[in-house]
């Protein structure tokens, strides 16, 4: 039985090591041209290439991305582009322009091209004509149902790719235009500002300010619930957004995923299902990463205003992802620091072959064995005994 592809973004090549390693099958990345996330650290040519090689390795498939509505001066150098993407061995692109999927089809025809989710397509006739434009696979609209994904699954041959976890856009599938107009910066060309998630003032009609305040951003999108019927469905790709996310962020999420999808199969193989009180624990499990309300988003189909908008972060925010695992010794961890602890502090580890295990740090050096009263400098490097095993990239957070 092929597994259900579990998808992962990097916004550099730190983040995509750790999207592997923690459980992803494929990486999407942007590079510096003709990519939606503008702001993002992105990757030059020869992290692209770096990225390729890496996938290679391991097995693991990575993507690149050329989603934007290109004008006609994003299109320089356009093939040349392409012809280097294909000649490092990238696994495919994801775009939203046809111009840009044709000139691939002719320039790079070893790519695989998948629609991007701009193109909002939410029914099986679209999916049958870009089929025939050379398209293998198809990111569906976020605002595509359960129900409507298996009736589309049904009527197409061509892959399907949903996405299960991030943020979401005000405007159907990602096409705004706020914030052109309140920054000048063009959402579908990479620069979005994200004026949805401002807290916006309220006046009266005597345009006197009000105590309220309005926000129009949406919650994230979490799918934990939804993650059996998609496989059931046979949908070929489960996507993860957050090109912009924190390397701990990547790690948790995936990794969640990653557990709760082989546990699904392994369930699957006894013809059993998982239980309400296990979907339970991994819901808890990625809100350690998330400081935002979630939802399922349009998956049980059109949905209400509670479950769309939110209007303040959320009550038990981000738990503190404090250092990452350098070494460890049998005896001694030394750990690179990412934030503030100090000894008698109560930690968490995890990683992608350990379950979470909890600690309270004792006395803590430096590498010359100096005893630090804190660390309080990112990126340190310091060492202090742990009673367990961790391996190299396990994490440590705040419990």
């Amino acid at each position: 039985m092929n597994k259900i592809e579990l998808l992962a973004p990097a916004g550099n090549l730190e983040k995509l090591k750790i999207a592997y390693l923690y459980g992803a099958d494929a990486v999407y990345a942007g590079g510096k041209y003709f990519s939606l996330r503008a702001r993002a650290s992105n990757f030059d040519l020869e992290d692209i290439k770096k990225a390729s090689q890496i996938a290679q390795e391991l097995g693991k498939k990575f993507y690149v991305t050329m989603n934007i509505v290109p004008h006609d001066g994003d299109l320089e150098n356009l093939e040349e582009y392409l012809r280097y993407l294909e000649s490092v061995n990238v696994t495919g692109i994801i775009v939203s322009s046809l111009y840009i999927a044709n000139v691939s089809k002719r320039v790079s025809p070893k790519l695989e091209r998948h629609l991007s989710t701009q193109d909002s397509v939410n029914n099986s006739l679209a999916i049958k004509y870009y089929e025939g434009k050379g398209f293998s696979r198809v990111v569906l609209a976020r605002e595509t149902s359960i129900s409507e994904i298996r009736k589309i699954k049904d009527k197409t041959k061509i892959q399907l790719e949903v996405f299960i976890h991030g943020g979401m856009c005000t405007s159907f599938s990602g096409r705004c235009m706020l914030s052109n107009y309140l920054t000048q910066r063009d959402a579908n060309r990479g620069g979005c500002a994200h004026s949805c998630r401002w807290n916006y003032d309220v006046y009266d009609e005597d345009l006197q300010k009000t105590k309220s305040y309005l926000n129009i951003g949406s919650k994230d999108l979490c799918a934990i619930n939804y993650i059996s019927d998609l496989i059931d469905i046979n949908v070929d790709s489960l996507k993860i957004e957050g090109r912009m996310k924190s390397l701990y962020y990547i790690a948790v999420v995936v990794r969640t995923y990653r557990k709760l999808i082989d546990r699904i199969y392994e369930l699957k193989e006894l013809n059993q299902s998982i239980t309400k009180e296990e979907l339970i624990v991994f819901e808890n499990e990625i809100l350690k990463a998330e400081n935002r309300e979630t939802s399922c988003g349009f998956m049980k189909g059109m949905v209400s205003l509670k479950e769309q908008l939110y209007n303040s972060p959320l009550d038990n925010p981000t738990k503190d992802f404090l250092g990452i695992v350098i070494d460890y010794d049998g005896e001694y961890v030394t750990l690179e620091q990412r934030n503030y602890f100090t000894e008698g502090t109560t930690v968490e580890f995890f990683g992608p072959d350990m379950e979470n295990k909890t600690f309270v740090i004792g006395k803590i050096t430096d590498t010359k064995g100096n005893v630090l009263d804190a660390c309080s400098h990112p990126l340190e490097i310091v060492r202090f005994t742990l009673p367990f095993a961790v391996k190299k990239y396990d994490m440590m957070r705040k419990k």
